[in-house]
């Protein structure tokens, strides 16, 4: 399908704002990094050769080490298989992910502790947690959860939000003035209790939170949308459309949502940005998803609790900021480049 010749302008301009357009290009390496995590950063190979035979561990089964001649049945140990392997000076060999653990996995040794610093010689290059696991793993990991529940959080909170605004709008009278007084009134309830409410009774879980979050979160989409709808059914277009006997669901879904898109559109990049923060803190507080997922917040406490492991805290805090100022960037852009304003003629 074509785009319009308005749109193609837009989305010019966009790639004219050079801060915006550079950091939309950072997010989306980002978000494809994430989605090929494993590639990346996995305790799983991405290549054995073995007697002349060839192995891809990484997306597939589970390969036993007695496969590789190892005494056990359990998976292999991909990083003693490489040792072994050099130690041997054979032809087999192994190639591992530039950062060979799992953010899951403990890498503890008999001589230290955890948290321990960055050690590039056992390629912990962010260094390890209080539980030994590797710290750039837990970054990788907990970007991809918090990206997807961002996104995931703006899909359901904008369908209901949309929905709901676009039929008080258009509806108005009584429907419209009963669901003020009910956002007003929800509006009310103290978020964080609920969370905590919840909390005590089971283990919220990513959907569990996705849920929580858009009963109380549906509320700002919906006044905008309500605003917008209000005042575009009062344009000629619509008159129009109503004197040919378009049905309702016809004239918001084909007329009146598509002239709000400009607005709707500038609004994602800061409700992604809310999301992260939003899972970010809950997870800091001990009320996000249950351990021992990888999480950003999570990461955040351990800084906390330990001050002298300085990489723990300067590491969640660089990528956090580096991810919010990217958003942020890409969110002005969008705005500026959307701006009806911008590519409105007056006759």
């Amino acid at each position: 399908m074509a785009l319009s010749p308005l749109t193609l302008k837009k989305l010019k301009r966009f790639r004219a704002i050079k801060r915006g357009y550079y950091a939309f290009v950072l997010l989306l390496v980002l978000i494809l990094g994430s989605l090929g995590a494993e590639l990346l950063v996995s305790n799983r190979a991405l290549i054995v050769r073995y007697q002349g035979n060839w192995y891809f561990p990484t997306y597939g089964d589970i390969i036993p080490g007695k496969v590789f001649g190892l005494e056990y049945e359990y998976e292999t140990d991909y990083r003693q298989l490489a040792r072994r392997f050099t130690q041997e000076k054979s032809d087999n060999w192994v190639l591992l992910p530039p950062v060979p653990y799992n953010p899951y996995e403990n890498d503890l040794r008999k001589d230290s502790l955890p948290p321990e610093p960055p050690s590039f010689q056992r390629r912990h290059f962010l260094g390890t947690d209080t539980s030994g696991r590797d710290v750039l793993a837990r970054l990788v990991y907990g970007f991809r959860i918090a990206i997807w529940f961002s996104i995931a959080l703006l899909a359901s909170t904008y369908v209901v939000g949309i929905s709901i605004g676009c039929a008080m709008g258009y509806y108005g009278g009584w429907f419209d003035i009963l669901l003020q007084r009910i956002i007003e009134i929800w509006s009310t309830v103290p978020f964080l209790y609920v969370v905590i409410i919840i909390s005590s009774i089971v283990v919220p879980n990513f959907w569990w939170l996705i849920g929580i979050m858009v009963i109380f979160g549906w509320m700002g989409m919906t006044w905008t949308i309500r605003t917008v709808t209000y005042k575009e059914k009062a344009r000629d277009y619509v008159l129009a459309a109503k004197a040919l006997g378009a049905s309702d669901l016809r004239i918001i879904f084909r007329h009146i949502l598509p002239n709000t898109v400009s607005l709707i559109v500038t609004y994602i990049p800061f409700s992604i940005s809310g999301g992260i923060v939003a899972l970010t803190s809950l997870d800091y507080l001990g009320f996000g998803l249950p351990p021992p997922t990888p999480s950003w917040g999570e990461l955040l406490q351990q800084a906390w609790a330990n001050f002298s492991a300085w990489w723990l805290g300067f590491s969640v805090i660089i990528a956090m900021v580096v991810t919010l100022v990217a958003v942020t960037f890409v969110g002005e852009a969008v705005r500026e480049a959307f701006d009806p304003k911008m590519h409105t003629v007056y006759e």
